[in-house]
């Protein structure tokens, strides 16, 4: 019975889990289905005159997608030796946003206008499409972010003295007819003016005023490419990370070879100093004048063994 049920599990992971197969690749694409088709009902039922024409079908369907998850994520669990830590994991977290937010309309009505959360389980299509290679490239911008942070939190610091700084001072300036009534509203202005958004409903009204918008305006366009600079920066040194390695050439000693590089591309030295070359010729100790036998090396000049015998 164990045996039975031990294969019965395994079998379910296989298809749940997998996407090598002809089974699971339909499970993947059915489920990435009912999600896409979930997520569109929760936006129909969004709009006022839908909802009053067809809101207990949507009710209705709502609740059908909600057991359906919740029963494929039971026996996800079921599939797994430790089914705790999946829960913990980045697709569990998303498997129980995907059923949550109905349970709990239960208890707190309006609850289930969360359920827009289930898109995000379409990220399974990146196993199903074999994509995990974009994985890799999102992992590479993500260290990127992580190497910068320290600029990135720089600038913000100086982007925020720069605009309570300016803030300040429009609100010196400007009267609060104009609109700057508080030093908040201040700050709004010039993290609008910063950011070259310009919304418009303040707007100084004294020449120096002006002249200190146009300036922030200028000086908006200037402080947006430091952060693209910074990031653009570490990205180019993950891609030459990844792709380059540091070791040196035993011949000529450059770095900067490519990681499969097998010879150096400056001098052509076989760079795997652990394995010999293949393309090396073999190795020749003996020289021509050693093969001659040792009569041949006692016998007169111009005569041969024979001919001494």
């Amino acid at each position: 019975m164990q045996s039975g049920e031990s294969s019965l599990r395994k079998r379910l992971f296989q298809i749940i889990f997998e996407s090598d197969t002809r089974p699971a690749k339909a499970f993947d694409i059915a489920l990435i289905t009912l999600i896409l088709i979930s997520v569109g009902i929760v936006f129909l039922d969004s709009v006022p005159h839908l909802h009053a024409r067809f809101g207990e079908w949507f009710y209705v369907i709502e609740w059908a997608f909600t057991l359906i998850f919740t029963f494929e994520l039971v026996v996800r669990l079921y599939c797994l030796d430790r089914p705790w830590r999946y829960l913990r994991s980045f697709y569990g977290v998303l498997d129980l946003l995907a059923i949550l937010p109905t349970w709990l309309s239960l208890l707190l009505p309006g609850a289930q206008s969360l359920l827009v959360l289930r898109v995000l389980r379409v990220l399974r299509v990146f196993r199903v499409l074999r994509l995990m290679e974009f994985v890799g490239e999102g992992r590479m911008l993500v260290q990127a972010l992580q190497r910068s942070r320290r600029k990135i939190f720089l600038f913000l610091t100086t982007v925020l003295l720069i605009i309570t700084i300016f803030g300040a001072l429009i609100y010196l300036i400007e009267p609060p007819e104009a609109g700057f009534t508080s030093m908040p509203r201040a700050m709004y202005w010039a993290i609008v003016t910063l950011t070259t958004v310009g919304y418009g409903d303040i707007a100084p009204v004294t020449p120096l005023g002006q002249f200190i918008s146009a300036f922030m305006m200028i000086l908006g366009y200037s402080i947006i490419a430091v952060p693209t600079g910074v990031f653009s920066a570490e990205v180019i040194r993950s891609i030459r990370e990844e792709r380059y390695s540091e070791e040196a050439c035993p011949g000529c000693g450059h770095e900067g070879h490519e990681r499969d590089a097998k010879y150096c591309r400056f001098c052509g030295t076989w760079l795997d100093e652990e394995t010999p070359d293949p393309n090396a010729p073999p190795a020749d100790d003996d020289s021509p004048d050693d093969k001659t036998s040792g009569d041949d090396r006692d016998a007169p000049d111009g005569e041969s063994t024979e001919e001494t015998r």
